[in-house]
């Protein structure tokens, strides 16, 4: 492959990854949530994806359901989140959680929290200016309910459209699996984390665009 064609691809890449991230500047958006277990109302969870090109510091930022009151549910434990990770905040204890998911501790899971999701509410995500970063509202019906939902592309992150999002099943897209509780979901990962550059594409970008222009200036001259 020459040089052009992996600048292109870089180029085409980063297009990706921005659509991803529209919903603020930071690239963290909403990328699942339950909210409700499948035979209990104390297992809910939401996750938080940082699809920006850097890392996050997360250090006063805060999350609230359709109050919408930015400081409501504080989020700085989660501190440095990197690019490509998902955070998880729920409101079971974490280690309880991160048993009944399988997960191990490099997970960041945070609660539990005491403003829980509702059957047709809202999901806010502020960051340290309490400025709105994503939110996802949706209705009552369906329900995500012991199954949770996740975003159909990356078009569909930051859009607070949930028309777009869809409920997960084993073994879908984002690798969901069940809980031992008998929930399903894949709360720590999301397929779209895989379409993150790293920093380096986004130096292969610059020089891309440079070689394009040269190229571009050669082929008026000639």
């Amino acid at each position: 492959m020459n040089r052009l064609n992996k600048y292109l691809i870089a180029i085409a890449a980063l297009i990706a990854a921005g659509s991803a991230s529209a919903a603020h500047p930071s690239g963290v958006v909403i990328t699942e949530w339950m909210y409700q277990g499948a035979n209990d109302t104390n297992r809910e969870f939401i996750e938080f994806t940082n699809l920006g090109p850097v890392a996050v510091d997360f250090t006063g930022w805060s999350y609230d359901d359709d109050s919408r009151n930015a400081g409501t549910f504080p989020l700085s434990f989660f501190g440095i989140v990197e690019s490509g990770e998902s955070i998880i905040i729920t409101e079971m204890n974490p280690n309880a959680f991160r048993t009944a998911w399988g997960l191990d501790a490099s997970v960041k899971v945070w609660g539990p929290y005491t403003n829980n999701l509702g059957n047709g509410d809202e999901i806010n995500l502020y960051d340290n200016l309490g400025t709105l970063v994503d939110r996802l509202k949706y209705g009552n019906n369906p329900r995500t309910r012991g199954i949770s939902g996740h975003a159909t592309s990356a078009e569909a992150l930051g859009a607070n459209d949930v028309s777009q999002w869809i409920f997960s099943s084993v073994g879908d897209s984002e690798g969901s699996w069940q809980s031992t509780l008998g929930d399903i979901g894949s709360p720590g990962r999301t397929a779209f984390a895989a379409a993150v550059p790293e920093p380096e594409t986004y130096a292969m970008l610059i020089a891309g665009l440079g070689l394009i222009g040269a190229l571009s200036r050669r082929r008026a001259q000639r």
